[in-house]
């Protein structure tokens, strides 16, 4: 594509095609500012609806971000990679003192906001954690943030009878995190269990993670169980898409 294009002749995807390649190929670097609309309307020779609705695309796909008053700018932040299921191992994370989180992001600066509660959860949460008619819950929500970029909400769901008044219902739970507190209590998880959805986002988990409202999540939900399998946690993790690579690794066995 040229700046030579014909009015009329170039539709909004073949713009953001056009944009994505600069950006793939490192024309466009992280941190380097896009065309914005009015360049691009002079540069490709279409309508200002086109222009914005070229941009939106790559917003969308968590390629640009907007700041306000600056303009248009390559998204700089760097993919967090999730490996499953090596994160979950007791001997490389929390059953050696690290939490899981820490697995996933290394050395980079972050931080987690952390609420506690204790409430009557969700039917289907209820269900899977085989809690009876009004049972409750502890309920940890958190939000994490990377190199000052909220990246997931979590809320995790522990049975009450099974974690009262241990770590688990404090803000910080110690070296490990919940799942060292729980085989404390002898209750160790070795066996989970995750399902993800893509979808978008509610207007919470919107505004958590500062996305636009197209731009999709990924849904996390993991049941942890014990060797008995009795399941002991259930949490559901909402990750911004563009800033995770998920990583599966597994064998194939009769």
């Amino acid at each position: 594509m040229t700046d030579s294009a014909q009015p009329g002749r170039v539709g909004y995807r073949e713009i953001a095609d056009d944009l994505r390649r600069q950006i793939d190929s490192g024309e466009l670097p992280p941190g380097s500012k896009v065309p914005g609309e009015n360049d691009i309307i002079s540069r490709y020779g279409v309508a200002n609806l086109t222009a914005r609705h070229a941009l939106d695309v790559l917003k969308s796909e968590g390629l640009i971000i907007a700041k306000r008053g600056s303009g248009t700018f390559v998204r700089e932040f760097k993919p967090i990679r999730r490996v499953s299921p090596d994160r979950l191992r007791s001997s490389a994370s929390w059953g050696s003192g690290r939490p899981i989180w820490a697995t996933d992001v290394g050395t980079r600066p972050r931080t987690e906001n952390v609420s506690v509660a204790v409430e009557v959860p969700p039917a289907p949460i209820a269900a899977v954690l085989e809690l009876g008619e009004n049972a409750t819950a502890v309920v940890r929500r958190r939000t994490y943030v990377v190199d000052d970029k909220p990246v997931q909400v979590a809320t995790s769901y522990y049975p009450e009878s099974l974690v009262a008044d241990s770590a688990i219902t404090e803000i910080d739970t110690g070296d490990g995190g919940a799942y060292a507190r729980l085989r404390d209590l002898g209750h160790e998880p070795v066996r989970f269990r995750e399902e993800l959805r893509v979808r978008t986002p509610r207007e919470a988990e919107r505004k958590a993670l500062d996305l636009t409202p197209d731009m999709p999540i990924v849904l996390i939900t993991r049941t942890a169980y014990t060797a008995s399998d009795q399941p002991v946690e259930v949490s559901e993790m909402v990750l911004d898409s563009a800033a995770y690579i998920l990583e599966y690794k597994f064998t194939a066995e009769d």
